[in-house]
């Protein structure tokens, strides 16, 4: 058996949830990926995993165990990242994670000039809404939080933004430009089931006053329709289904052209940070350093561009 390789099998099947995701993962058969979780789980003499139909679940020793193989792991990583940091071109594998939206709004354009710097490089970008929970998982984690999220986290500010409210031109015509919150009452909402408020998903729209930090109000707003994709609710608000929520700098292009207008400009929905995130490791392999360097020298000709109207 090779230990080493059988370690990383079993930590991968715990972060995919599963053999036969684990399986896909690392491009091997799910047969393998079973026969050498056993096989390890016999040379440990103790059951790493219970197995049902529907998921795997860590047991006590499970869980004991799979922290010291991530240490483990990042240390053999480590090594390999120290003995080829100083050839001309960084080798291995760069596992990402990012919200959706991130991936296809603020990653996806900067995926060129990635290659053209790292050409032996591969990125392994997974997305999930729900990301605090899986940073020790990946090298490096994009996540949107709050102004105020206090987590306990590695991480670098990459920008600052506010959440607004927006909607299309004809649909204003049609339903009247809302002057106060209260107005909104008589509008249609394309609501985000996926955005957090004060620490729990709103069905209220809140909205605070830029002209007094205190100042807030919440107001009950026909739902339409509702989603956790970005890019649906932002089709809706386009073809003048209602009013919707959404980052001004992803807005900022259609605001620009005229295809969304801001509405309420005295109010914002929640101010956000995007922050990359790191796993708690005492060394930072050279690969996933050259990343991160990349998005914080990338971050701010990427929030220009989008800004400035152009599509990034």
């Amino acid at each position: 058996m090779d230990r080493l390789q059988a370690m990383k099998v079993f930590a991968r099947v715990v972060d995919e949830g599963g053999f036969a995701a684990a399986a896909r993962a690392m491009d091997m058969s799910p047969p393998v990926v079973t026969r050498m979780v056993a096989e390890l789980e016999q040379h440990l003499n103790t059951r790493l995993l219970q197995r049902t139909t529907r998921k795997v679940a860590l047991t006590d020793a499970g869980q004991a165990y799979l922290e010291r193989v991530r240490a483990i792991l990042f240390e053999v990583e480590a090594a390999e990242a120290a003995a080829t940091a100083s050839t001309r071109d960084l080798q291995g594998t760069v596992r990402v994670l990012t919200p959706p939206v991130l991936a296809s709004y603020f990653l996806a354009p900067l995926m060129a000039p990635w290659h053209a710097r790292h050409p032996r490089l591969l990125l392994d970008i997974a997305t999930d809404n729900a990301v605090a929970s899986r940073v020790e998982a990946f090298d490096l984690t994009l996540m949107v939080v709050p102004e105020d999220y206090d987590g306990n986290i590695v991480a670098r500010p990459l920008l600052h933004g506010e959440a607004i409210v927006v909607a299309a031109p004809d649909y204003l015509q049609r339903m009247g430009m809302p002057r106060q919150p209260e107005d909104l009452v008589r509008h249609h909402y394309l609501r985000d089931n996926g955005q957090v408020v004060g620490g729990h998903a709103g069905r209220r729209l809140r909205l605070q006053s830029l002209e007094g930090e205190t100042q807030v109000q919440e107001v009950d707003i026909p739902v339409v329709l509702q989603s956790v994709s970005t890019d649906l609710l932002l089709r809706a608000a386009l073809d003048g289904l209602g009013v919707s929520v959404m980052a001004r700098l992803l807005a900022a292009p259609y605001l620009a052209s005229g295809a969304l207008v801001h509405v309420l400009p005295g109010w914002v929905h929640s101010r956000y940070t995007v922050y990359a995130a790191l796993p708690t490791r005492r060394m930072l392999p050279a690969r996933t350093k050259a990343f991160l360097d990349f998005v914080i020298e990338q971050t701010p000709q990427a929030v220009a561009r989008r800004e400035g109207g152009l599509s990034a």
